[in-house]
């Protein structure tokens, strides 16, 4: 039996873990943050890129930080933010055989929105594979890392922790997952990852990670 032999709930995450972050999809992502915060502040870039990535750091989002800090209405800026070329993001059938074979449910949880989730997922070739997204509305705006985020996702999808594994791109939000009672998977980035600036992404050696991998699909694949 090996360590995910129970698992009847594969959850997730979407921005650079169910895509490589090399193709840069985040990049422009990240770029129309800085502009959004530039322009609802009427600061310049530098400015607003400082604290776009303070924001990100403390708050969980930069969205999270605009809304505490400066009332900022958060589906306008879900709009903005992702509307963006999701071309970059190759299509992936060896990661959709990985994952279709994957015993159980399939879930995708994001600080992002459901249309990019989609957009991303037809891109990669995997929209049918899931049962559903649960994105930050979903989550009343509250982003991951904070706890009551993952308890509103249990709670709306049915997901039991215990029989859950986690898979994410930033190691800080698996922190709560373990301590539920998920499996771990911290899916590392071998291209430049816009965020790896504001926070430590991890490298995979922190208590509450339990695997680490810089290939999803090799991954999933040993689990087959």
């Amino acid at each position: 039996m090996n360590s995910f032999d129970h698992i009847e709930h594969w959850i997730f995450d979407l921005d650079n873990t169910l895509y490589p972050a090399s193709c840069k999809l985040f990049d422009q992502i990240d770029k129309r943050m800085t502009q959004y915060v530039a322009d609802y502040l009427g600061i310049g870039r530098d400015e607003a890129y400082t604290l776009q990535k303070s924001y990100f750091r403390d708050f969980g989002t930069t969205m999270n930080g605009m809304m505490v800090n400066h009332q900022m209405d958060p589906e306008a800026y879900l709009h903005f933010v992702h509307d963006i070329d999701h071309s970059p993001v190759q299509p992936a059938p060896a990661l959709a055989q990985y994952i279709s074979a994957l015993p159980g449910r399939k879930l995708v949880f994001t600080n992002g929105s459901t249309a990019h989730a989609h957009a991303v997922m037809a891109r990669l070739g995997i929209v049918d594979l899931f049962d559903a997204v649960h994105d930050i509305k979903a989550s009343s705006y509250v982003p991951k890392p904070a706890k009551e985020t993952y308890t509103t996702m249990i709670e709306q999808t049915g997901v039991d922790p215990t029989r859950a594994a986690m898979f994410e791109d930033i190691a800080r939000n698996l922190e709560v997952p373990f301590e539920l009672g998920m499996k771990t998977v911290l899916v590392r980035t071998l291209g430049d990852h816009a965020d790896a600036g504001a926070i430590d992404l991890g490298s995979g050696d922190e208590p509450y990670v339990d695997f680490a991998t810089d290939d999803l699909s090799a991954f999933l694949k040993g689990l087959a």
